[in-house]
């Protein structure tokens, strides 16, 4: 799980989902992202998960400027290119609420302080984990193209 702001959500958006930074102090958890991982984004300030990516690269340095931190030197240097899978718009994000008592990486909190399993930039979920979230992407997904 990638824990993004809005803001740069909004800028792996605009690349057209084609890449995604990590931040510079997590390289060793960015060096075991392998093609064919996928990444799930939870969005900061919106509590919500807003889509799923699968990796289709190893990691990468770049030093290129697309995503911000409040840390001026922070580039989010090691990256892997990404292609989406599900993508929910901003209106229809799943309340990180909704899902997270059922998920079992927040067990590893006391219940009135489950969204410190959201605080951080990089988070390995179990499988089982994921695909709840992404069932629930996917769900909103179909209700909206019904709806629509």
């Amino acid at each position: 799980m990638l824990v993004s702001s809005p803001e740069n959500y909004r800028r792996t958006r605009d690349h057209g989902f084609t890449a995604q930074g990590i931040k510079s102090r997590h390289r060793r958890r960015a060096e075991t992202i392998r093609p064919g991982d996928r990444i799930l984004y939870y969005i900061t300030g919106r509590m919500g998960f807003a889509a799923t990516m699968t990796v289709t690269s190893p990691m990468y340095e770049d030093h290129q400027i697309i995503w911000r931190s409040a840390r001026r030197e922070e580039d989010y240097p090691w990256r892997v290119r990404i292609r989406p899978d599900a993508v929910l718009d901003e209106s229809d994000w799943v309340p990180a609420k909704e899902l997270a008592f059922r998920l079992d990486y927040v067990r590893k909190w006391p219940p009135d302080c489950w969204t410190l399993a959201f605080q951080g930039h990089l988070h390995q979920l179990p499988q089982k984990d994921f695909k709840l979230v992404e069932d629930e992407i996917r769900r909103s997904l179909r209700s909206r193209s019904v709806a629509g």
